[in-house]
């Protein structure tokens, strides 16, 4: 196991600089997810700590050891990619046992090894099966076992569960979570899904156009996004223009009156609410917002859409302000849901209002 040490690490491609100075200190036994859309930089990043790409620029440092320029064989880091790259005309057993025998491993004691890898993942009873007899969640475990049987200082994760249908997603990434849990190993997981990133990392690596948007854990980077481009990836997110006026009052392009938090300075443009912070309810027959929390908004339903744990509302205000409300559907007593064409007010406390 690890300390994963990146220093101003660069990537360039002619004129394109595909990862750009990244630093970064990922703590031995950690679980780090490199989460981006398609061509920020993350998988780039991946391959060079892996040390099938050479850095243009910077330092990678496994513990005090600079691994930089080392071909990939030196640096001991267990590599599963999206595909599975299993031998099909080998066996389970086989397939693990393959990169033991290249390190000219002793034979007994890599099929003790190749038997413990593949109990850990569970599939130990399935050794003799070829790749073809296996489920697509089963390969990916065999990859799993063969990246862990030689015991490496780190393991390297390029989008793993991507090939897998939704079920099969959730139940290896669980397995995934566990597995690295009990060994204790350095790993980097790189994904563009951010419910994966979100449910198995200590910490989230948010990454654009090759460089480091924020650093932090799921809860930071959710509640506390650093970037507007941080809120909009991860979770939807209503977002309202402006300027901040007298006394924590901010003014929304549309002329709505927005609370926000006491302290947050005079240079806010923007500010964003979680469509989850969102309550719905109906307008008094007077038109006041009794009862009301710090931010209520007159809104017409536009839109209802029923998403299974909850169903989702697209609210608009006089002013054509839309915004999307969340309400859980976890009271099968409750009465029906607003529908198109309902007055409601929306109303969310200051604190749950992000400024930027």
């Amino acid at each position: 196991m690890s300390q994963i040490t990146l220093n101003n690490l660069t990537k360039q491609h002619g004129d394109v600089t595909a990862v750009d100075r990244v630093s970064l200190e990922i703590k031995q036994g950690e679980f780090i997810a490199f989460l981006g859309p398609s061509g920020c930089g993350k998988t780039t990043t991946l391959r060079m700590i892996a040390g099938l790409t050479m850095a243009s620029e910077g330092n990678i440092y496994f513990g005090d050891r600079d691994v930089t320029y080392l071909p990939p064989y030196l640096r001991n880091a267990g590599l599963v990619f999206q595909g599975y790259a299993l031998f099909p005309h080998m066996s389970v057993a086989q397939n693990v046992a393959f990169g033991l025998e290249m390190r000219k491993i002793d034979r007994t004691e890599g099929q003790r090894r190749v038997m413990e890898a593949l109990a850990l993942v569970k599939l130990d009873h399935l050794a003799d099966r070829l790749p073809r007899q296996l489920s697509g969640g089963q390969q990916q475990r065999v990859a799993l076992a063969r990246a862990i049987v030689y015991e490496p200082d780190v393991l390297l994760l390029d989008e793993p569960l991507s090939a897998l249908d939704a079920k099969l997603r959730h139940e290896v990434r669980s397995e995934l979570k566990r597995l690295q849990s009990k060994l204790g190993l350095t790993t980097i997981f790189v994904t563009h899904d951010q419910d994966e990133a979100l449910s198995v990392a200590d910490r989230i690596v948010v990454m654009s156009a090759g460089k480091v948007e924020q650093v932090g854990t799921p809860r930071d980077i959710y509640q506390r996004p650093a970037t507007r481009f941080v809120a909009e990836f991860i979770g939807l997110t209503n977002f309202i223009v402006g300027w901040v006026g007298a006394a924590d009052c901010f003014h929304a392009a549309g002329g709505e009156k927005l609370v926000i938090s006491a302290g947050c300075g005079s240079g806010i443009t923007a500010v964003a609410i979680r469509p989850e912070q969102i309550n719905l309810r109906e307008r008094e027959a007077s038109g006041r917002d009794a009862n009301s929390l710090a931010n209520s908004l007159q809104v017409t339903v536009e839109e209802v859409t029923y998403r299974g744990a909850l169903t989702e509302f697209v609210v608009k205000t006089n002013s054509g302000l839309q915004l999307i409300a969340h309400r859980q559907n976890d009271d099968m007593s409750r009465s029906a849901p607003p529908q198109p064409g309902d007055l409601m007010v929306a109303s969310w406390p200051a604190a749950a209002t992000i400024v930027f």
